[in-house]
């Protein structure tokens, strides 16, 4: 009896010694595995970051540049003369000048056609029950959005900060404050070190003929506003003479029909993009392209001048993008500005360019809001 119970211990030794055995091979295979997948990785990382294929280097650089709080990306893997030739290979040359107002002439449309082509119906076959603007809907591969026409320029307005030299203010809240029909985001503003809050706008901001900041600004493009005749002025020089509405920022894309000449990807990458343009006809048009948190996903420069031109503008210029990017209708934010730096749907910014509301258009423009929400 005693054996027996001896034999049954040596058993479940044995079996307890096999199940333990097995399960370190388990574990070891798996630390193996772990081990060759980080090799794998590290060996991808190193290839994509310092190998001959220059596109994923090129891509994060340039990206990485574009944010203005982000460039660390950049700088952690490489060195500035690599950084250097590699946004002299993708830049834009931008149009530098001021544009004639005499290229726009303003015009009414019948509205019923026949159309040039599919983005000129796009453009002049309005919106049921709505004369003041009309939204087309961007999709591509990379990237989405939305365009929006706007009939009467004479009703677009800057609006600035509330707070402004304290903080910013989210687009929904300038919206709602100036009951806007439409509104997207507009200048750059003060970001040292990422923590800008959208308090100080660039450069100088001009609403309904006074001009409330007057800071420095050396990068492209320059000042973008409405002269009293409605027309969409780009001015490299900041001229403020007529102006009633503006902000600044850049580059400017088009320039009397002339678009700016993209070397690579422009040397900002893909992001979220904002643009305002204008057409010979005078009808101007606001543009919001999304990108998401993907690797590679956001619209480049000339990307945002393609679109631009197939909807008929020339003349257009860049707006502040990334997390800025914000189109409202009525106070609801319609797209979705995230980035591969940020998870938040928006921020707050300094300056926006809105479309006032006529008291002769009684439309619910609610229901447009739900529609593209």
């Amino acid at each position: 009896m005693g054996r027996q119970t001896s034999i049954g211990k040596e058993a479940r030794r044995s079996i307890h010694s096999a199940k333990v055995k097995k399960s370190n091979q388990r574990k070891k295979k798996i630390l193996i595995l772990i081990l060759w997948i980080g090799i794998i990785c590290c060996i991808t990382g190193l290839t994509l970051l310092y190998g001959p294929y220059r596109g994923f280097r090129e891509w994060l650089i340039t990206t990485a540049n574009s944010t203005m709080t982000h460039q660390y990306l950049a700088t952690w893997f490489y060195d500035e003369t690599t950084i250097g030739e590699v946004l002299e290979r993708n830049r834009i040359i931008e149009v530098i000048g001021t544009t004639d107002t005499s290229q726009i002439q303003f015009t009414v449309d019948d509205n019923k056609g026949p159309f040039a082509n599919k983005y000129e119906e796009a453009v002049l076959k309005r919106a049921d029950n709505n004369n003041d603007y009309k939204i087309i809907r961007i999709k591509e591969e990379k990237f989405t959005g939305y365009l929006t026409v706007i009939y009467d320029p004479s009703r677009i307005r800057t609006a600035v900060t509330s707070y402004i030299g304290t903080s910013g203010e989210y687009l929904s809240e300038m919206s709602r404050k100036s009951n806007s029909l439409v509104a997207i985001n507009a200048g750059g503003f003060a970001d040292e070190g990422g923590d800008g809050n959208g308090a100080n706008p660039s450069g100088i901001t001009i609403v309904s003929g006074k001009q409330v900041t007057n800071n420095p600004y050396n990068e492209a493009g320059g000042l973008i506003g409405f002269n009293e005749q409605n027309v969409l002025v780009l001015d490299s020089h900041m001229n403020t003479d007529g102006i009633r509405d503006g902000v600044t920022f850049g580059p400017f894309l088009i320039v009397n029909g002339k678009a700016s000449s993209i070397s690579g990807n422009g040397g900002w990458g893909r992001a979220p993009r904002t643009a305002i343009g204008q057409r010979a006809d005078g009808k101007v048009l606001f543009l919001v392209l999304d990108g998401d948190r993907n690797l590679g996903r956001g619209a480049t420069l000339a990307e945002e001048i393609e679109i631009l031109q197939n909807y008929g503008a020339i003349n257009a210029a860049n707006l502040d993008g990334g997390t800025s990017t914000c189109m409202t209708v009525g106070d609801v934010l319609v797209n979705d500005p995230t980035s591969l730096s940020s998870g938040s749907r928006s921020r707050q910014v300094a300056t926006a360019f809105i479309l006032t509301e006529d008291s002769s258009n009684d439309g619910d423009y609610s229901v447009v809001a739900n529609k593209l929400n």
